[in-house]
């Protein structure tokens, strides 16, 4: 159902994928990322489209994700990219568009604007409604449901006492702000003030294919879809997710978060990243995961990166694009290969020998600094290298900055006298710039 929702959204956006290059006069610079004139007529000349449908189809793309704005410019974004490979860009891109059904539809005019956010921000309520109904109701009902919202929203800002300006007398400059029960309830608000507005919500709603309409002589009833219902229990779960965070890590910043998350157990990690996810928008999520794993500790990285897996698709871009970190390149590289299928236990094929050594001297750099001596020697088992000599031949050459502490951390903690003393070695080479 999403695909064909957003089918000829992404025909207009991969139109414009092929036929506007770099360096074309496409957009507008009103820093929206429009079509013009011309290319909009363009389109639907080679289309076989109205100017309309290219224009209406084009919005549903941005707000979609399947197209992202940079100033007046617009690219394909990650959506369109793994639009024939990947069903989870497929929702996700729906999602963005039901999220955003404020602004596929204009809002009708001569309405308050207070008015029309009060409704946008109780829309939520009244599909909650709609999905625990799991049937038509009349948009009647919907209404008077609206209407409570409404009001109470108006009261929750309501900071007027309930005594009246006569009674209250002269207002000393230190007196107490009122009280929330000496507050005054908001008017109730009147239906034919919220109808139109309903009306429009509703209609917007079923334009991106979140419900259904019955236009009735008594009024009407409304629907959720399939996919809008989904839509609604995600919504839901997200919620409920986000406020049983199991090590209440969830309002901290990604590198706190990531240090609580040290000591879990991988399952118990893993849902300790998905309520922090679930709190914040995944641009931003990503963006701050990213930034803790380029810091100084090694354990942070991969926790971050296994925080990233978490969020899968969304960050592909981001993660992309730290390939070309070298601090960061093999954590997306092996990353990248698991998104695109490789099992996890051949990822590291997608490594060169020297990022494989370099990732095991960051491992083994998270162990020293937060692990027991016995673990450190473990971790010397999983070298690619047949032997230690070449081993400790390979870590001098790759460069890490962590090298020496590492080597001599290997080197206190392994029992074999004769092992530890030609790691010291080794270690002393390094800091010296010995061969």
């Amino acid at each position: 159902m999403a695909r064909t929702r957003l089918a000829d959204a992404v025909r207009v956006a991969r139109w414009a994928d092929g036929a506007l290059g770099p360096g074309t006069q496409g957009g507008t610079p009103d820093g929206k990322g429009t079509l013009s004139d011309r290319t909009a007529a363009r389109a639907a000349g080679e289309l076989g489209l109205t100017t309309e449908q290219v224009r209406s189809d084009w919005d549903i793309a941005r707000l979609a994700g399947l197209v992202e704005v940079h100033g007046a410019d617009a690219r394909p974004g990650w959506r369109l990219r793994a639009w024939d490979r990947d069903d989870s860009a497929v929702l996700r891109g729906w999602v963005a568009l039901f999220d955003a059904w404020s602004l596929a539809c204009p809002e009708p005019g001569g309405q308050e604007p207070s008015a029309v956010a009060d409704t946008v921000s109780a829309m939520p309520q009244v599909l909650s409604f709609l999905q625990l109904s799991a049937g038509p109701v009349p948009v009647e009902q919907l209404l008077d449901l609206l209407g409570q919202r409404v009001t109470e929203l108006r009261t929750e800002r309501c900071e007027v006492p309930y005594a009246p300006a006569a009674e209250a007398g002269p207002t000393e400059p230190s007196a107490a702000p009122p009280r929330p029960e000496d507050r005054r309830a908001a008017e109730p608000v009147t239906p034919g003030e919220l109808a139109p507005l309903l009306d429009w919500a509703l209609g917007a709603l079923a334009g991106v294919g979140a419900l259904e309409l019955d236009d009735e002589p008594q009024g009407g009833q409304a629907t959720l879809t399939p996919l809008g219902s989904w839509a609604v229990w995600v919504k839901l779960e997200q919620i409920c997710v986000a406020a049983q965070s199991p090590a209440g890590n969830i309002e901290q910043a990604a590198e706190d978060m990531l240090r609580g998350c040290a000591r879990l157990r991988p399952n118990a990690a893993r849902a300790e990243y998905q309520a922090w996810l679930a709190a914040r928008p995944v641009g931003r999520a990503v963006t701050e995961l990213l930034a803790a794993a380029r810091g100084e500790d090694a354990l942070l990285r991969g926790l971050a990166f296994e925080a990233l897996r978490v969020v899968g698709a969304p960050a592909e871009a981001g993660v992309r694009a730290a390939a070309s970190e070298a601090t960061l390149r093999p954590y997306a590289l092996l990353w990248l290969a698991e998104h695109d299928g490789a099992d996890p236990e051949d990822a590291h094929e997608a490594l060169t020998r020297d990022e494989a050594t370099w990732l095991w001297v960051d491992t083994a750099a998270a162990v020293a600094d937060h692990g027991e001596g016995p673990m450190l020697v473990r971790h010397l088992e999983s070298a690619m290298q047949a032997t230690v000599p070449q081993l400790l031949q390979e870590v001098r050459a790759v460069g890490h900055p962590r090298t020496v502490q590492v080597l001599v951390a290997l080197a206190a903690a392994h029992p074999d006298p004769a092992l530890a003393k030609a790691v010291r070695r080794a270690a002393f080479q390094v800091h010296t710039g010995g061969g």
